[in-house]
């Protein structure tokens, strides 16, 4: 008795339509053959025939390629749309940004560090001032309050 595995999952089975394959295969195969042959046969009388099957191979390759390459369950030009959003489209640096509360919290220690060295330098140097004396003499003497 013959033993043929079944896959268990079945929405990965694609339905073949001509000779086992996809209707994308034959449609990507067609427009290869209608690219490639025409090529071969305006080179061929110009060029060596070995060249002339080799440049035909060439421009049909790209077709192929679109037909069978297929990763993770896209095909390649949705892989290639990907590799061109990410290479090109978009900024290569996203930095990640937050609102730091914490780092907010130090930088207001430190402003209020630097005013307070500020305070005491003032009150250092002229200690015997009280702040309103202070406060009179940096203004202009034209000045009221």
């Amino acid at each position: 008795m013959a033993y043929v595995p079944v896959p268990k999952d079945l929405s990965k089975i694609k339905t073949k339509v001509i000779f086992n394959l996809t209707k994308r295969q034959l449609f990507c195969f067609s427009l290869g053959a209608l690219v490639g042959v025409p090529i071969f046969f305006l080179l061929r009388s110009a060029v060596n025939i070995s060249v002339a099957t080799l440049i035909m191979i060439v421009v049909m390759m790209p077709f192929f390629l679109f037909a069978m390459y297929e990763k993770n369950g896209m095909p390649f030009e949705q892989i290639l749309k990907n590799i061109i959003e990410a290479r090109f489209r978009r900024p290569p640096v996203r930095p990640y940004q937050t609102n730091n509360f914490y780092a907010l919290l130090q930088r207001q220690a430190k402003l209020d560090r630097e005013v307070q060295n500020i305070a005491q330098k003032n009150h250092h140097a002229n200690p015997h001032q009280s702040g309103a004396q202070r406060d009179r003499r940096r203004r202009s003497p034209g000045a009221r309050r």
